[in-house]
């Protein structure tokens, strides 16, 4: 990917242990709550996809260092992208942060899309967490 590429970076603070989000980040059936339906499975180089109405997400495991931190590939259409989520253990819970990489320039509406759709989806998840405690 170029220097010139654009990412998309979302920052939380919760109040759970590194473990329980890990746990919403790597199960098919809690992703699906806050996330989309997928078929996830917490492996190098396990190629899944993720679906929701308008479509689906091909992706690709390239990183995952348990309860701490995962990346994979989210690729759609024309989007090239990566996803890599990191769990930093804080003094009242983790600090999860989210980052989207790869949008070219002209891509403007991914990147909007991402922008807007990451903090919905934490959102999301946070609920998940918060029934599930």
């Amino acid at each position: 990917m170029s220097v010139d590429t654009l990412s998309v970076v979302v920052e939380r603070d919760l109040p759970y242990p590194p473990e329980k989000i890990w746990r919403a980040l790597t199960q098919p059936h809690l992703i699906e709550e806050w996330l989309m339906k997928g078929d996830f499975q917490p492996e190098m180089g396990h190629r899944f996809s993720l679906r929701a109405d308008w479509g689906s997400v091909n992706c690709e495991v390239r990183a995952i260092e348990p309860g701490k931190a995962l990346s994979y590939t989210w690729d759609t259409k024309d989007l090239r992208s990566i996803v890599t989520w990191t769990l930093f253990p804080s003094e009242t819970g983790t600090r999860l942060r989210i980052e989207q990489t790869g949008f070219q320039p002209e891509q403007q509406p991914y990147y909007r899309g991402a922008q807007a759709g990451w903090p919905r989806f934490l959102d999301a998840m946070e609920r998940v967490l918060r029934e599930r405690n």
